[in-house]
């Protein structure tokens, strides 16, 4: 079980790198008027409310393919409870969807989306990365 919950941790871990990574470069692409402040709530605030789709769609696809990324890394690292490990770091990363709309404004489909998209991208992770393990000795 110890090797599970490091499985989960480094998952977790891939995720939220590959969410900030997809996210900065959304940064470069759809990049925020330079009156604005990202430290400032409220500028923050005002940027995610004006966003463009395409911009949206960015951030969607960054936390769909975090849950997806750091599913498929917690399976492969987690040995008898893959599917637990893999479905345990889509779940994180629902939480943090969870915690960012509810700091910052989004419109409904985005929310909606982004709850209900990473799990099961986290559940076919899982089952790929379990297809790929190699059989046990």
């Amino acid at each position: 079980m110890l090797r599970t919950f490091g499985a989960v941790l480094l998952g977790l871990l891939v995720g939220v790198a590959t969410m900030l990574a997809l996210e900065y470069a959304g940064m470069a692409l759809f990049p925020p008027p330079p009156e604005l402040d990202l430290q400032d709530e409220a500028d923050l605030a005002r940027l995610v409310a004006s966003a463009s789709t395409g911009k949206l769609l960015w951030v969607l696809g960054s936390w769909c393919l975090a849950g997806f990324a750091g599913a498929w890394v917690a399976a492969r690292l987690a040995r008898g409870h893959r599917l637990l490990a893999g479905l345990a770091v889509g779940g994180l990363i629902v939480a943090g969807v969870i915690l960012n709309v509810a700091a910052l404004p989004h419109p409904l489909w985005t929310i909606l989306a982004g709850l209900l998209l990473p799990m099961p991208l986290a559940w076919l992770a899982t089952r790929l990365a379990a297809r790929r393990a190699a059989p046990r000795l």
